[in-house]
């Protein structure tokens, strides 16, 4: 896998590939599955360094299956995005869902899934979704799913996984890309590769608060829109309804950086089994705002939930119409442990989930060749403005074969081989910055997100937090010529997300999903001329 080829530059020990995956969630999995099946050499980076730095370990909920009934879980994927997800791409979904679950977490992994007492599958139900379809493994199926995915990859013969490596640049020549640059050296490691896949996840580290883990930085994102890719739907920044809310600050892992809250996913399939929100006067509230109440789709729950919030002070998921302890011991163990007594849980809501990201084609095709994506850093065009429950995963997984399988044969009629070319300089000649720099900025950062670019956005917000957010990007650019930490680039991509989504947030004056465009009509007619 390793040779010494000759670049443009210089000759140095450059690393070779087939195929290069950067990111080792369930789409990176995936992929790196699809493409060793074909034949292919495979590399996996990862910047994790155990599996709960993946945005999947995350996951609680579980994984959708048609269950028989395709043309509803269809429906059920357009209704939940405003009507804005992309017909073909949620068709290409709904067609290989249950053939992806069954060959890879049933066949390949073995996952065992809850069953019932009769031995069936323990189908349950989500927000959004019109009958139970959704497999699980209590409320910790990301868990169940990505360990054994992980060592099953790490296993096999044509795979090499590498943790605790980071891809900081991609690199490009007239408009092909050629494989990255990690930071396993100090001036840039190159890795070329015959193609290259993103699945690098989410940016929930560009909030306070959020489900995903801290290293969600948007990194392929990033790398992919400097490169010249074409990213859609930015905009669109899910926010889960139901996390723990709690006035207790942790200490973020970006030491003397925002103080993170101490949040964790309160799962929708709580209020899938019967959990009910209720307001600090007691009263259940969501009937008033929707007709499917606490099972009406994320945007509309989480906004009204902090509507509550701020009207009467505190909003609680009641889980005392269930089985708690039994039915979801996982979720209840993490209660016990923050001394939460009684069954009314305080909630508020917090980042969840990108439904944009690079814009890809149904086999996650970027718009530069050799470039794939997948995972929470595609968009795919099935999310819309606004994601169905336990619908990323399966989006992981689909287009994570799909991608792979492509990429083993280069997706082009060109040669596939990788090929060397001149990688990106980067130089390592400065002193370090402070200690505390990259933290403070990304407090900064943060503040600017929670306030500007939240449930509601104002379009005098808005072009306030653009503003903010173009100077804090000026100032990261001015370091990051001549270093090259890895928490320093991080925060690069950390304030080319937010300010692209901050500028996809100005172009969009309509209220959809989860951009809810709130103001006076001047403003927004302001904001449509500019």
């Amino acid at each position: 896998m390793t040779e010494t080829q000759s670049t443009p530059n210089t000759a140095v020990a450059a690393e070779t590939v087939d195929v290069l995956v950067v990111g080792s969630g369930i789409a990176g999995c995936a992929a790196a599955l699809a493409a060793a099946r074909e034949g292919a050499e495979v590399l996996l980076l990862t910047k994790a360094t155990k599996p709960d730095d993946a945005s999947t370990d995350w996951a609680q909920g579980g994984i959708s299956t048609t269950r028989g009934d395709p043309a509803a879980l269809t429906k059920d994927i357009i209704a939940a995005s405003d009507g804005t997800a992309d017909p073909d791409a949620v068709d290409v979904l709904v067609e290989h869902a249950d053939a992806a679950v069954e060959d890879v977490l049933i066949d390949t992994l073995d996952i065992g899934f809850d069953e019932t007492d009769s031995g069936e599958f323990d189908y349950a139900r989500e927000a959004a979704h019109s009958e139970n379809r959704i497999l699980h493994v209590d409320a910790a199926t990301g868990t169940h799913i990505l360990r054994p995915f992980l060592n099953h990859v790490d296993d096999h013969e044509k795979i090499e996984v590498r943790q605790d490596t980071a891809a900081l640049e991609l690199i490009t020549h007239e408009g092909r890309v050629h494989g990255v640059v990690t930071d396993e050296a100090p001036g840039g490691h190159p890795i070329y590769a015959g193609t290259t896949i993103l699945a690098t996840g989410g940016i929930g580290a560009l909030y306070s608060r959020s489900t995903n883990p801290d290293d969600a930085t948007g990194d392929g994102i990033a790398m992919a829109a400097l490169a010249g890719a074409d990213v859609a739907d930015l905009e669109y920044v899910q926010f889960h309804p139901t996390a723990y809310d709690c006035e207790a600050r942790s200490a973020s892992k970006r030491s003397g950086g925002a103080a993170k809250q101490d949040t964790f996913l309160l799962s929708e399939a709580l209020r899938g089994e019967g959990a009910l929100l209720r307001n600090a006067d007691g009263e259940r509230f969501m009937p008033d705002y929707h007709s499917d109440a606490e099972l009406a789709p994320r945007d509309v729950v989480a906004r009204s939930v902090e509507t509550e919030r701020e009207a009467t002070g505190e909003v609680v998921l009641d889980v005392s119409p269930l089985e708690f302890d039994a039915e979801f011991p996982t979720i209840a163990a993490k209660c016990r442990d923050r001394g939460i007594e009684g069954d009314k849980i305080p909630v508020a809501p917090c980042e969840h989930f990108l439904c944009g990201g690079i814009a890809v084609d149904d086999r996650g095709r970027t718009s530069l060749d050799r470039l794939y994506a997948v995972g929470e850093c595609a968009r795919t065009g099935v999310h819309g403005a606004n994601r169905l429950a336990s619908t990323s995963l399966l989006e992981g997984l689909v287009w994570g074969l799909r991608a792979g399988e492509d990429a083993a044969g280069a997706g082009a009629d060109s040669d596939p081989d990788p090929t060397a070319v001149d990688a990106p300089d980067l130089l390592n000649r400065d002193p370090d910055l402070p200690e505390r720099f990259a933290a403070e900025k990304f407090a900064r950062l943060q503040r600017t997100m929670d306030e500007y670019l939240g449930l509601e956005r104002d379009p005098e917000e808005v072009a306030r937090a653009g503003a903010v957010l173009r100077r804090l990007k000026g100032e990261v650019d001015a370091y990051i010529r001549t270093r090259t930490a890895r928490d320093l680039y991080e925060l690069r991509n950390a304030s080319v997300v937010a300010l692209l989504i901050a500028r996809a947030a100005s172009e969009n004056t309509e209220s959809l999903g989860c951009h809810h465009v709130v103001g006076d009509e001047s403003a927004l007619e302001q904001m449509a001329d500019d």
